[in-house]
């Protein structure tokens, strides 16, 4: 899950005029034996992304100059008045009613399905989040248009313009001037960040352009067609006909072709970003000098870290002795609200090694997570609850997960999970693509 992240609109005249080339029909962007495709040979979704790349990066480098001068406006404001960012945001968020008994009731109601069935109280706080959300942005963006008009925040030039340099200026927000240098290094990991996620797309669409051309190689050598292919390498082999199970085969028929046909991906692709994540003194699993080093920073009361934690431990499996995995912690308090203690309740399992147990426990009871619920789950591990408990007030436990969340967003994270093999960020949270980021890391 996502941090509740608001995105202002500043200065509507910020366009997505690309600084990035635009690739050739004749590009070639994938090789291998018997196999290449060009910019001009993909099918018409794939080309669609494959002809937005640039907008899509320069639309990126828009909004995230966007959300930079809305920080720089609260910190200005923040700074003046001798308060912080936070007072002033909860200062904004303050102006917004609760929903009334009866809106709530009403909204209860007609989704009480969608709920699943669970008594009002239960669910109360998350209709009335629901039901904040939009008033909440809107109060936000109040709150930016008038420090804009402030401090007459000013646009000088089109942060895409193919002939910025760094000492451009690009704002003025009073007397101050924001430099394009400024705004690229303060914002190093956003960007590459949404560069990376705009390639990701890009790549997810090749693959199926790259998986019909080996189904027609392979179809000709065996003498057969792509269907049959597709039947005995996947459908005939299914037991559980779980999801899975299924992207599993196909994964791993993919992988086959690749190898066998040797392909390529040779397009324009910056590298991605390698940061040294520290492992701390986290919870690890797997030796500490195997070659690969992944590490997950979690919220137990994230449904998304729930879906993912066992998908990831499923493919480090199958590396062995390769594979480190290390948790740390990123509890998203402002929508998880029992996330922080769940992760102190964690780590106490941790002291007495039944951190692994305690957090599949977490994992699949995110909805009960209140306090003694969490006693209640160490009670059924046979925990020391006296030291667990001690554990948990113990001072050091808060300011440890304080620091894990500090580095996570020193590393640009967001949201949970968010995951990172041998320090690259892990943008797809899926099986094939664990196995791609371990492989890539186990080449280099």
């Amino acid at each position: 899950m996502k941090l509740r992240i608001f995105i202002p609109l500043i200065l509507t005249c910020i366009t997505a005029v690309s600084a990035f080339s635009q690739g050739q029909t004749g590009e070639v962007l994938v090789t291998g034996k018997g196999i290449r495709i060009t910019a001009g040979d993909l099918i018409p979704r794939t080309k669609a992304v494959y002809d937005s790349v640039a907008a899509s990066i320069a639309a990126g480098r828009s909004q995230i100059l966007s959300g930079y001068l809305a920080e720089q406006l609260l910190e200005t404001e923040a700074k003046a008045r001798g308060i912080s960012v936070e007072a002033l945001e909860r200062e904004a968020l303050a102006k917004v009613p609760d929903p009334s008994a009866e809106v709530i009731q009403q909204v209860y109601d007609a989704n009480r399905a969608a709920l699943g069935n669970k008594p009002l109280a239960e669910v109360r706080q998350l209709i009335v989040d629901f039901l904040r959300r939009e008033p909440e942005q809107k109060a936000l963006q109040e709150q930016t248009d008038a420090l804009q008009k402030k401090y007459s925040l000013t646009l000088l030039k089109n942060v895409n313009a193919a002939d910025i340099r760094p000492t451009d200026a690009i704002a003025r927000l009073g007397e101050r001037q924001i430099t394009y240098r400024e705004f690229t290094e303060a914002n190093r990991l956003r960007l590459a960040d949404a560069a990376e996620h705009v390639y990701d797309d890009l790549h997810i669409a090749l693959e199926d352009d790259v998986l019909y051309a080996l189904l027609a190689l392979e179809a000709k050598e065996r003498n057969t067609d792509a269907s049959s292919i597709l039947a005995a390498e996947v459908t005939n082999k299914l037991k559980t006909f779980e999801p899975e199970e299924r992207l599993d085969l196909e994964d791993a028929l993919r992988r086959r072709l690749i190898a066998k046909y040797a392909v390529r991906y040779v397009y324009n692709r910056p590298e991605p970003l390698v940061l040294n994540v520290s492992v701390d003194d986290d919870p690890s699993f797997g030796p500490a000098a195997a070659p690969v080093t992944i590490v997950m920073f979690s919220d137990f009361q994230c449904p998304a870290c729930a879906r993912t934690h066992p998908e990831l431990k499923r493919v480090i499996a199958e590396y062995n002795n390769k594979v480190r995995f290390v948790v740390r912690d990123f509890p998203l308090e402002s929508a998880h609200p029992n996330a922080f203690e769940a992760a102190l309740s964690a780590n106490a399992a941790h002291r007495q090694g039944k951190f692994v147990e305690y957090i599949e426990i977490l994992y699949r009871n995110q909805e009960v997570l209140d306090g003694a619920s969490l006693r209640k789950y160490a009670e059924e591990l046979k925990l020391d609850l006296a030291k667990f408990e001690a554990a948990i007030a113990d001072p050091a436990a808060a300011a440890e997960v304080r620091k894990d969340q500090a580095e996570g967003r020193s590393y640009g994270v967001a949201g949970t999970p968010t995951i990172f093999v041998n320090g690259v960020k892990v943008h797809r949270l899926s099986a094939p693509a664990f196995r791609d980021a371990i492989e890539r890391a186990l080449k280099k």
